[in-house]
């Protein structure tokens, strides 16, 4: 599990990431809340922790903005704010847990793999020899190789491979996959699964006319 941590007390950001590096998450932790977005928006991670109070951007920001853009990653919120309207906030901006400092380390990791489970961070569905890691957006080949992808081509994979051999229409993937004030085009779900396609060894994706796609494992 990848995680993201935005803390700005340097020797809490340092006894958290340790505890975390030690019980086998890879954790990449940033002061800044501005350079933490950044690094969202560039790479690929399982979990968010983050607090409120730090400089540039706020924790409350930054879960709002990527909630708005469709971005989905658990988070939660590790924080000195105690009050019940903090929470309530914390909870409404999309936060899947809210923890208040100071708080047990061994607590924290309760509530990381309570979400791993939630969220099946650690799932993986395998078909033709690969290795298909959902929530880590990746597919890993049979050579040893690695196929990167970002988190829509992952989730639109996803809904393909668990529904092998049904007709999927694009209003379904919209359906399943997309908030109502997100909606993309047919167009944008072609986009998707033209690109799954190169990035595969062979075309899965057999074309219905008039009906959708199906996803075929022979």
């Amino acid at each position: 599990m990848k995680i993201l941590l935005l803390e700005d007390d340097v020797i809490l950001q340092e006894i958290i990431a340790e505890f975390l590096e030690e019980n086998g998450y890879e954790v990449e932790a940033f002061y800044d809340g501005e350079k933490a977005l950044d690094a969202i928006g560039e790479g690929q991670y399982d979990l968010l922790l983050l607090d409120v109070n730090v400089p540039n951007i706020d924790g409350f920001e930054i879960l709002s903005y990527l909630r708005d853009i469709g971005n989905t990653t658990p988070a939660i919120y590790i924080t000195s704010l105690a009050g019940i309207d903090d929470l309530k906030k914390g909870f409404a901006l999309g936060a899947d847990d809210y923890l208040k400092k100071p708080f047990e380390l061994e607590e924290l990791q309760v509530r990381i793999e309570h979400i791993a489970k939630a969220h099946c961070l650690q799932d993986e569905v395998v078909f033709d020899g690969m290795r298909f890691i959902p929530k880590a957006h990746q597919l890993l080949l049979p050579d040893g190789n690695v196929i990167e992808m970002r988190q829509k081509e992952a989730q639109v994979l996803e809904y393909f491979v668990r529904n092998r051999g049904k007709i999927i229409s694009c209003e379904e993937i919209i359906e399943n996959l997309w908030e109502d004030e997100h909606v993309p085009t047919h167009a944008t779900i072609r986009t998707y699964i033209k690109n799954l396609r190169k990035m595969l060894d062979r075309d899965y994706f057999d074309n219905i006319k008039g009906e959708g796609y199906r996803f075929n494992i022979v």
